[in-house]
């Protein structure tokens, strides 16, 4: 069978109890990167670059625990430091903190706190140190920022500083980020990340073992584990991949509040023919969805994909 080409990012599907509360709180913090539209019969935030939020309407909210590979998604913003100052005067936005130290201390934007380490995204506590120890002051300058809002409080970051406000990634736990990222690049021919290394791991070597340095800032007290990271991209949209930050196995996110990702084919019967021949497991269909059909697929860490049609 011939290479397929890469898919492209469709839509991220999040079931919600109010679709249109929803819409309309990112519609006003996101005013000129998203819209309020519809696809498919299924209320939607038109985000630029066709990129889709689909809301899916649930009569009580929808789980977000136990954890799945799913975390979060999030948007560049033109200026981190304006648009967090912006944020905290609005009452529907819920700033959340990033420690600085499992000491206590904390930021709205990390480029309020010592530059990154050896990561680019963090420090550990040995580089905390040495910022101390050096007196490294805060760029205050771009950097990354969380909070949660609408019906369902849910997480979303924003980063910048970029040239325009857009929807750009989504950031994922796996259990062995470079076996996912094998998984995605030989099952959706998906290209790595910009700015990522590719590795010459294998199916049977990509198991690194997750860093033993927590670093900071981060939204827990007590750190987060950097690496190993990998990511891909489909269109202008990155998947960004953090090893699991527990014992507890990630939970299948089919279901839950942050449902599936969806990802947009040519030929829905050509790929699923290829899918079935690598045995990869088609959970659901092809059926029709919206006014086309898809299929549902599971990822490496149970994350639920829908291949959507779109000629």
């Amino acid at each position: 069978m011939p290479t397929l080409e890469t898919p492209g990012f469709h839509h991220l599907m999040l079931r919600s109890v109010d679709p249109d509360a929803a819409i309309d709180f990112y519609t006003g913090i996101f005013p000129t990167s998203t819209r309020k539209t519809n696809w498919g019969g299924f209320p939607a935030l038109g985000c630029t670059t066709n990129v889709l939020v689909l809301f899916q309407k649930v009569d009580s909210p929808a789980p977000t625990e136990p954890q799945s590979a799913i975390w979060h998604y999030g948007w560049h913003v033109a200026d981190t430091q304006k648009t967090v100052a912006a944020f905290k005067e609005r009452p529907e936005v819920k700033m959340r903190p990033l420690y600085t130290t499992d000491e206590g201390g904390s930021v709205y934007a990390s480029s309020d706190t010592w530059p990154g380490g050896a990561s680019g995204l963090g420090r550990t506590r040995e580089e905390i140190a040495e910022a101390r120890a050096k007196n490294i002051p805060p760029e205050k300058v771009g950097g990354f920022s969380y909070m949660s809002g609408g019906p369902e409080d849910a997480l979303f970051e924003i980063a910048g500083n970029y040239p325009a406000e857009r929807f750009n990634h989504i950031h994922m736990w796996h259990e062995d980020p470079f076996c996912a990222l094998l998984w995605y690049k030989k099952h959706l021919n998906a290209p790595v990340r910009a700015g990522f290394p590719d590795t010459n791991l294998t199916e049977d070597t990509c198991r690194v073992p997750r860093g033993t340095d927590r670093t900071w800032p981060a939204l827990n007290r007590e750190g987060m584990f950097r690496t190993p990271r990998a990511g891909v991209e489909f269109d202008d949209v990155v998947l960004t991949w953090y090893a699991n930050q527990s014992s507890t196995p990630l939970a299948p996110s089919r279901g839950q509040m942050q449902d599936h990702i969806g990802l947009s084919v040519h030929d829905l019967d050509e790929w699923a023919g290829k899918l079935r021949n690598e045995r990869v497991r088609i959970t659901e269909g092809p059926h029709k969805f919206g006014d086309t059909r898809a299929i549902m697929i599971e990822g490496p860490s149970r994350e639920s994909i829908a291949l959507v049609e779109v000629r």
